[in-house]
């Protein structure tokens, strides 16, 4: 098996000839490290890490935020208060199943909630470009007034700024959240243990291609829509069957292969996943094959991945099946020993493969 942790080289460095019978082709490996910033570096694969390393980390590092999970956690007094910040830059704005403000609400609750924490308060900031007709930017923000009020959060505060046209694209929106972490809980990347099983939530890949889909002006047999939905309800549902939840992260960008090598890699532990066990709806799985994706890898923006003891596993799917965002729910493999801080993948057709981290973007613009 091939080392996937090979070290990148320059594009322009040849490769040694290996008998191919072309002289001097080479089959380069990509560019991790950069001069400038390039879209990759928004993808939440290796590039993102690799900026966050190089840039980021050095000069703000701390032990709060080198956890590097979706959100902070902070003793204020006696209350433990989960904290959180995001941005919004999806192409189109509006597309089926949601519109980028109800994507702003449902994300920052999610990464509220992905600690276990209930969700209080928000904040929004928002850029406009020059020319944005008012009647867009009034539906994106009954959108987002809707979502808040569905989520049971209040948006307390907030900011606007316009930049000339042409120097942005339609809208952008910064969220901030606050919630409160009410359990006696300890949810963090860093702790999956071999033997803890990996739960999914739901059906995969619906929300990268219902954007791409909406950007592209594509048609399939089958309407896509975004899954776009707020998670605090069903981790909650969730924490009642048992507060020792391991790890809980939505698969966003990058979708659920990236979130489960970062967990492999914080916990230094493998992880195998039954690519059967995996739901990818017909429609989504015929258009990413048409256009050359894996659904590991494409957005979602109302699922969850949960690492949870064995002994509790079963009962938590039987009560996530209750809510209607997790009526889905399935066991989709476990964590091992073997392999840390990899992703292995047992294929539809018996055999094995190693499921990565992308180095840059599959599908830039999305959420």
């Amino acid at each position: 098996m091939a080392n996937p942790e090979v070290e990148a080289r320059s594009m322009s460095e040849p490769e040694p000839d290996v008998g191919s019978g072309l002289p001097g082709a080479s089959c380069p490996l990509p560019i991790l490290h950069h001069d400038h910033i390039v879209l990759g570096h928004g993808s939440g694969g290796k590039l993102s890490a690799e900026l966050l390393e190089r840039v980021f980390l050095p000069a703000f590092s701390n032990p709060t935020l080198d956890k590097l999970d979706d959100q902070a956690v902070l003793q204020v007094g006696n209350a433990r208060v989960a904290f959180t910040t995001d941005s919004f830059v999806v192409t189109p704005i509006f597309f089926p199943g949601g519109d980028i403000g109800r994507l702003a609400i449902n994300g920052t609750v999610n990464d509220l909630a992905m600690c276990g924490a209930r969700p209080l308060y928000l904040a929004a900031a928002f850029i406009l470009e020059e020319g944005l007709p008012t009647e867009e930017l009034r539906r994106i923000v009954q959108s987002m007034s809707e979502a808040a009020k569905d989520a049971g959060v209040q948006l307390v505060t907030g900011d606007t700024k316009v930049v000339n046209k042409g120097k942005g694209d339609k809208v952008f929106i910064s969220t901030t959240g606050i919630g409160v972490i009410e359990r006696p809980v300890n949810i963090s990347a860093d702790r999956a243990r071999p033997g803890d099983q990996i739960i999914l939530s739901g059906y995969i890949g619906d929300h990268g291609m219902a954007i791409l889909s909406q950007r592209e002006n594509l048609e399939f047999e089958g309407v896509i829509e975004s899954d776009c939905a707020a998670l605090h309800s069903l981790v909650s549902d969730m924490l009642d069957v048992s507060p020792d939840v391991r790890c809980l992260r939505d698969p966003t960008r990058g979708g659920v292969a990236t979130v489960l090598n970062e967990i492999a890699g914080r916990s230094n532990a493998g992880m195998l996943v039954r690519e059967t066990d995996i739901p990818v709806h017909e429609t989504v799985r015929g258009a990413c094959e048409i256009l050359g994706l894996d659904p590991m890898y494409v957005a979602n923006e109302g699922k969850l991945v949960a690492i949870v003891p064995p002994d509790s596993a079963d009962a938590i799917v039987e009560r996530m099946q209750r809510n209607v965002l997790g009526r889905d729910a399935r066991i989709i493999g476990e964590v091992v020993s073997d392999h840390p801080g990899m992703v292995l993948m047992e294929t539809e057709i018996g055999g094995t493969r190693v499921v990565d981290t992308l180095f840059g973007e599959q599908l830039p613009r999305i959420c």
